[in-house]
Protein backbone atom coordinates (compact mmCIF):
# COMPACT_ATOMS: atom_id res chain seq x y z
CA UNK A 1 0.00 0.00 0.00
CA UNK A 2 1.41 3.38 -1.00
CA UNK A 3 0.98 6.66 0.85
CA UNK A 4 -1.73 7.69 -1.59
CA UNK A 5 -3.80 4.71 -0.44
CA UNK A 6 -3.60 5.47 3.28
CA UNK A 7 -6.90 6.72 4.64
CA UNK A 8 -6.90 9.03 7.63
CA UNK A 9 -9.65 8.57 10.22
CA UNK A 10 -10.86 11.82 11.82
CA UNK A 11 -11.13 11.90 15.61
CA UNK A 12 -13.95 12.84 17.99
CA UNK A 13 -16.55 13.13 15.21
CA UNK A 14 -19.55 12.43 17.43
CA UNK A 15 -18.70 14.91 20.22
CA UNK A 16 -17.63 17.52 17.67
CA UNK A 17 -20.89 17.43 15.71
CA UNK A 18 -22.94 17.42 18.91
CA UNK A 19 -21.16 20.39 20.47
CA UNK A 20 -20.82 22.46 17.29
CA UNK A 21 -24.35 21.58 16.09
CA UNK A 22 -24.07 22.89 12.51
CA UNK A 23 -27.41 24.02 11.07
CA UNK A 24 -28.81 23.96 7.55
CA UNK A 25 -27.59 26.88 5.48
CA UNK A 26 -24.69 27.86 7.74
CA UNK A 27 -21.19 28.83 6.62
CA UNK A 28 -18.45 26.66 8.11
CA UNK A 29 -14.66 26.73 7.97
CA UNK A 30 -12.50 23.64 8.35
CA UNK A 31 -9.18 25.35 8.95
CA UNK A 32 -7.22 22.08 8.70
CA UNK A 33 -9.24 20.22 6.10
CA UNK A 34 -6.82 17.29 5.74
CA UNK A 35 -8.50 14.40 3.92
CA UNK A 36 -11.92 15.99 4.44
CA UNK A 37 -13.25 13.63 7.10
CA UNK A 38 -14.63 16.27 9.45
CA UNK A 39 -15.40 18.54 6.50
CA UNK A 40 -17.65 15.94 4.89
CA UNK A 41 -19.75 15.68 8.05
CA UNK A 42 -20.00 19.47 8.30
CA UNK A 43 -20.90 19.73 4.62
CA UNK A 44 -23.77 17.26 4.88
CA UNK A 45 -25.01 18.93 8.08
CA UNK A 46 -25.28 22.43 6.57
CA UNK A 47 -26.69 21.04 3.32
CA UNK A 48 -27.00 22.45 -0.16
CA UNK A 49 -27.80 25.96 1.07
CA UNK A 50 -24.66 25.98 3.19
CA UNK A 51 -21.09 26.86 2.32
CA UNK A 52 -17.82 25.26 3.40
CA UNK A 53 -14.35 26.77 3.27
CA UNK A 54 -11.37 24.42 3.65
CA UNK A 55 -7.77 25.40 4.39
CA UNK A 56 -4.64 23.25 4.31
CA UNK A 57 -0.97 23.81 3.54
CA UNK A 58 -0.54 20.32 2.07
CA UNK A 59 -1.51 20.20 -1.62
CA UNK A 60 -1.94 16.43 -1.47
CA UNK A 61 -4.44 16.82 1.35
CA UNK A 62 -6.34 19.48 -0.58
CA UNK A 63 -6.74 17.12 -3.52
CA UNK A 64 -8.16 14.37 -1.34
CA UNK A 65 -10.44 16.76 0.53
CA UNK A 66 -11.74 18.22 -2.71
CA UNK A 67 -12.75 14.78 -3.98
CA UNK A 68 -14.54 13.95 -0.75
CA UNK A 69 -16.32 17.31 -0.57
CA UNK A 70 -17.44 17.07 -4.18
CA UNK A 71 -18.93 13.65 -3.42
CA UNK A 72 -20.68 15.15 -0.37
CA UNK A 73 -22.03 18.02 -2.49
CA UNK A 74 -23.57 15.52 -4.89
CA UNK A 75 -25.25 13.88 -1.86
CA UNK A 76 -26.85 17.19 -0.91
CA UNK A 77 -23.93 18.73 0.96
CA UNK A 78 -22.57 22.25 0.82
CA UNK A 79 -20.90 24.15 -1.95
CA UNK A 80 -17.24 24.50 -1.06
CA UNK A 81 -13.94 26.17 -1.83
CA UNK A 82 -10.51 24.98 -0.69
CA UNK A 83 -7.45 27.18 -0.23
CA UNK A 84 -3.78 26.31 0.10
CA UNK A 85 -3.15 28.34 3.23
CA UNK A 86 -2.23 28.01 6.87
CA UNK A 87 -5.03 28.78 9.31
CA UNK A 88 -2.97 31.73 10.52
CA UNK A 89 -4.13 33.35 7.27
CA UNK A 90 -7.83 32.83 8.12
CA UNK A 91 -8.75 36.48 7.66
CA UNK A 92 -7.04 36.77 4.28
CA UNK A 93 -8.78 33.59 3.07
CA UNK A 94 -12.20 34.78 4.22
CA UNK A 95 -11.60 38.15 2.56
CA UNK A 96 -10.70 36.31 -0.65
CA UNK A 97 -13.91 34.29 -0.35
CA UNK A 98 -15.86 37.53 0.29
CA UNK A 99 -17.05 36.32 3.68
CA UNK A 100 -17.11 38.80 6.56
CA UNK A 101 -18.41 36.32 9.15
CA UNK A 102 -18.99 32.58 9.47
CA UNK A 103 -20.96 30.30 11.77
CA UNK A 104 -18.44 27.56 12.58
CA UNK A 105 -14.64 27.36 12.64
CA UNK A 106 -12.92 24.02 13.25
CA UNK A 107 -9.19 23.47 13.66
CA UNK A 108 -7.91 19.90 14.12
CA UNK A 109 -4.26 20.44 15.01
CA UNK A 110 -3.15 16.85 14.38
CA UNK A 111 -1.28 15.54 11.36
CA UNK A 112 -2.82 13.13 8.87
CA UNK A 113 -1.65 9.53 9.00
CA UNK A 114 0.01 9.63 5.59
CA UNK A 115 2.01 12.71 6.60
CA UNK A 116 3.35 10.92 9.65
CA UNK A 117 4.22 7.78 7.68
CA UNK A 118 5.95 9.62 4.83
CA UNK A 119 9.66 9.06 5.51
CA UNK A 120 10.58 11.88 3.10
CA UNK A 121 8.96 14.41 5.42
CA UNK A 122 11.16 13.34 8.34
CA UNK A 123 8.33 13.55 10.87
CA UNK A 124 8.77 10.08 12.33
CA UNK A 125 11.58 8.38 14.19
CA UNK A 126 10.20 5.01 13.10
CA UNK A 127 11.75 5.33 9.62
CA UNK A 128 14.95 6.89 8.36
CA UNK A 129 14.51 9.98 6.24
CA UNK A 130 15.80 13.49 5.69
CA UNK A 131 15.63 15.70 8.78
CA UNK A 132 13.05 17.99 7.19
CA UNK A 133 9.73 18.13 9.12
CA UNK A 134 8.10 20.84 6.97
CA UNK A 135 4.37 20.33 6.55
CA UNK A 136 4.29 23.29 4.17
CA UNK A 137 7.02 22.68 1.59
CA UNK A 138 7.18 26.43 0.86
CA UNK A 139 8.76 27.02 4.27
CA UNK A 140 12.50 27.62 4.07
CA UNK A 141 13.85 26.30 7.38
CA UNK A 142 14.09 22.55 8.01
CA UNK A 143 14.68 20.62 11.22
CA UNK A 144 18.25 19.96 10.03
CA UNK A 145 18.80 23.71 9.77
CA UNK A 146 17.72 24.19 13.38
CA UNK A 147 19.66 21.21 14.73
CA UNK A 148 22.86 22.35 13.05
CA UNK A 149 22.49 26.10 13.61
CA UNK A 150 21.10 26.71 17.09
CA UNK A 151 23.43 27.17 20.02
CA UNK A 152 23.35 24.64 22.84
CA UNK A 153 21.33 27.01 25.02
CA UNK A 154 18.90 27.88 22.21
CA UNK A 155 18.33 24.23 21.36
CA UNK A 156 17.79 23.25 25.00
CA UNK A 157 15.31 26.10 25.43
CA UNK A 158 13.45 25.05 22.28
CA UNK A 159 13.11 21.46 23.50
CA UNK A 160 11.88 22.56 26.90
CA UNK A 161 9.52 25.31 25.72
CA UNK A 162 7.85 23.32 22.92
CA UNK A 163 7.61 19.84 24.43
CA UNK A 164 8.71 20.08 28.08
CA UNK A 165 11.57 17.66 27.38
CA UNK A 166 13.07 17.31 30.86
CA UNK A 167 16.41 16.13 29.47
CA UNK A 168 16.63 19.11 27.09
CA UNK A 169 20.06 20.29 28.23
CA UNK A 170 21.57 16.82 28.09
CA UNK A 171 20.19 16.27 24.56
CA UNK A 172 21.29 19.70 23.35
CA UNK A 173 24.82 19.10 24.64
CA UNK A 174 25.07 15.74 22.84
CA UNK A 175 23.71 17.25 19.60
CA UNK A 176 26.35 19.98 19.68
CA UNK A 177 29.07 17.40 20.31
CA UNK A 178 27.85 15.20 17.44
CA UNK A 179 27.60 17.96 14.85
CA UNK A 180 31.27 18.85 15.28
CA UNK A 181 31.97 15.72 13.23
CA UNK A 182 29.68 16.89 10.42
CA UNK A 183 26.19 18.15 9.66
CA UNK A 184 23.34 16.07 11.09
CA UNK A 185 21.07 15.26 8.13
CA UNK A 186 18.95 12.18 8.85
CA UNK A 187 16.22 11.29 11.32
CA UNK A 188 18.08 8.08 12.24
CA UNK A 189 21.14 10.15 13.20
CA UNK A 190 19.07 12.33 15.50
CA UNK A 191 17.41 9.31 17.11
CA UNK A 192 20.83 7.78 17.87
CA UNK A 193 22.07 11.07 19.33
CA UNK A 194 19.03 11.49 21.59
CA UNK A 195 19.19 7.89 22.77
CA UNK A 196 22.92 8.21 23.46
CA UNK A 197 22.27 11.34 25.49
CA UNK A 198 19.76 9.42 27.59
CA UNK A 199 21.90 6.30 27.89
CA UNK A 200 19.49 3.95 26.09
CA UNK A 201 19.75 1.76 23.00
CA UNK A 202 17.95 3.27 20.01
CA UNK A 203 16.87 -0.12 18.68
CA UNK A 204 15.90 -1.79 21.95
CA UNK A 205 12.17 -1.32 21.32
CA UNK A 206 11.35 -1.51 25.04
CA UNK A 207 9.87 1.97 25.37
CA UNK A 208 6.39 2.98 26.42
CA UNK A 209 7.15 6.37 24.86
CA UNK A 210 10.13 6.51 22.51
CA UNK A 211 12.98 8.66 23.94
CA UNK A 212 13.04 10.83 20.79
CA UNK A 213 9.31 11.62 20.87
CA UNK A 214 9.56 15.01 22.55
CA UNK A 215 12.62 16.07 20.57
CA UNK A 216 10.86 15.36 17.27
CA UNK A 217 7.70 17.11 18.48
CA UNK A 218 9.61 20.22 19.58
CA UNK A 219 11.47 20.49 16.29
CA UNK A 220 8.33 19.95 14.21
CA UNK A 221 6.55 22.67 16.14
CA UNK A 222 9.42 25.08 15.60
CA UNK A 223 9.85 24.31 11.90
CA UNK A 224 6.15 24.82 11.21
CA UNK A 225 5.62 27.74 13.65
CA UNK A 226 2.77 25.77 15.16
CA UNK A 227 2.20 27.70 18.37
CA UNK A 228 2.54 31.08 16.64
CA UNK A 229 0.05 30.03 13.95
CA UNK A 230 -2.39 28.73 16.57
CA UNK A 231 -2.20 32.02 18.44
CA UNK A 232 -2.87 33.90 15.19
CA UNK A 233 -5.97 31.77 14.54
CA UNK A 234 -7.25 32.32 18.07
CA UNK A 235 -6.77 36.09 17.72
CA UNK A 236 -8.64 36.19 14.42
CA UNK A 237 -11.54 33.87 15.25
CA UNK A 238 -13.75 36.11 17.45
CA UNK A 239 -13.80 38.87 14.86
CA UNK A 240 -14.88 36.45 12.14
CA UNK A 241 -17.55 34.52 14.02
CA UNK A 242 -21.13 35.73 13.95
CA UNK A 243 -22.88 36.13 17.30
CA UNK A 244 -23.72 32.56 18.22
CA UNK A 245 -20.89 31.23 16.06
CA UNK A 246 -18.89 28.26 17.34
CA UNK A 247 -15.12 27.71 17.44
CA UNK A 248 -13.85 24.15 17.97
CA UNK A 249 -10.20 23.19 18.42
CA UNK A 250 -8.85 19.64 18.64
CA UNK A 251 -5.34 19.53 20.08
CA UNK A 252 -2.97 16.61 20.54
CA UNK A 253 -0.44 17.72 23.14
CA UNK A 254 -0.45 19.71 26.33
CA UNK A 255 1.31 22.78 24.93
CA UNK A 256 -1.39 23.38 22.33
CA UNK A 257 -4.19 22.61 24.76
CA UNK A 258 -2.86 25.13 27.30
CA UNK A 259 -2.80 27.88 24.68
CA UNK A 260 -6.38 27.11 23.61
CA UNK A 261 -7.67 26.83 27.18
CA UNK A 262 -6.09 30.14 28.23
CA UNK A 263 -7.40 32.00 25.19
CA UNK A 264 -10.93 30.70 25.76
CA UNK A 265 -10.82 31.65 29.45
CA UNK A 266 -9.44 35.13 28.72
CA UNK A 267 -12.13 35.86 26.16
CA UNK A 268 -14.87 34.53 28.41
CA UNK A 269 -13.73 37.00 31.06
CA UNK A 270 -14.00 39.76 28.45
CA UNK A 271 -17.58 38.70 27.74
CA UNK A 272 -16.94 37.42 24.23
CA UNK A 273 -17.17 33.64 24.63
CA UNK A 274 -19.38 31.11 26.32
CA UNK A 275 -17.42 27.91 26.96
CA UNK A 276 -19.29 24.74 25.99
CA UNK A 277 -16.60 22.36 27.28
CA UNK A 278 -15.78 22.94 30.95
CA UNK A 279 -12.98 20.44 30.46
CA UNK A 280 -11.59 18.99 27.23
CA UNK A 281 -13.61 16.22 25.60
CA UNK A 282 -11.53 13.08 25.01
CA UNK A 283 -12.09 9.96 22.96
CA UNK A 284 -14.09 7.07 24.35
CA UNK A 285 -12.47 3.72 25.00
CA UNK A 286 -14.27 2.36 21.95
CA UNK A 287 -12.86 5.08 19.69
CA UNK A 288 -9.35 4.64 21.07
CA UNK A 289 -9.51 0.91 20.39
CA UNK A 290 -10.65 1.58 16.81
CA UNK A 291 -8.33 4.54 16.20
CA UNK A 292 -5.35 4.63 18.61
CA UNK A 293 -4.27 8.10 17.42
CA UNK A 294 -7.40 9.51 19.08
CA UNK A 295 -5.93 8.67 22.51
CA UNK A 296 -4.28 12.10 22.92
CA UNK A 297 -6.99 14.19 21.22
CA UNK A 298 -8.65 16.95 23.26
CA UNK A 299 -11.64 18.94 22.00
CA UNK A 300 -12.61 22.38 23.29
CA UNK A 301 -15.57 24.41 21.99
CA UNK A 302 -16.73 27.99 22.58
CA UNK A 303 -19.63 30.13 21.35
CA UNK A 304 -19.21 33.83 20.52
CA UNK A 305 -21.62 35.80 22.63
CA UNK A 306 -20.77 39.46 22.05
CA UNK A 307 -19.38 41.95 19.56
CA UNK A 308 -16.02 41.12 18.00
CA UNK A 309 -13.20 41.36 20.49
CA UNK A 310 -9.82 42.88 19.74
CA UNK A 311 -6.87 40.51 19.85
CA UNK A 312 -4.78 40.57 23.05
Amino acid sequence: MGLADIEHEPVLCGPLMSLVAPQRGEVVVDATVGHGGHARLLSLAVGGQGWLIGLDVDERNLGRAGERLEAARREGGAAFACFRANFAALEEVLDQADLAHVDVILADLGLSTDQMLDADRGLTFAQDGPLDMRIDTELKTTAADLINRLSEIELADLLWHNSQERFSRRIARRVCEARRAGRIRRTSELVRIVCAALGVQADSGHFRIHPATRTFLALRMAVNHELENLQALLRAAPGRLRSGGRLAVISFHSGEDRVVKQDFLDRRRQGGYEIRTSKPVCASGEEIERNPRSRSAKLRVVVRTAAALPGP
